[in-house]
């Protein structure tokens, strides 16, 4: 089973397809939202390559940028 981390934030509809894609295939994950986590913002951004978008997946250590709807 993967080790999944997504960072997210409120009213995003890629972030909830991705839960929803998780979640769909039985995968179970870690959700980190933005806003409400002190550090998670530049943390996020940092793993983006210094863009500032959501949502951003941590998967077995791989980084993915964005959702696209599986």
């Amino acid at each position: 089973m993967p080790k999944v981390t997504i960072y997210t934030k409120p009213g995003c509809p890629y972030c909830a397809a991705a839960k929803e894609h998780y979640i769909n295939s039985g995968i179970k994950y870690k959700e980190i939202d933005v806003y409400s986590i002190k550090g998670a913002k530049e943390e996020a951004i940092k793993l983006a390559g210094g863009r500032a978008i959501v949502p951003v997946i941590l998967e077995d250590g791989a980084v993915k940028v964005g959702f696209g709807g599986g």
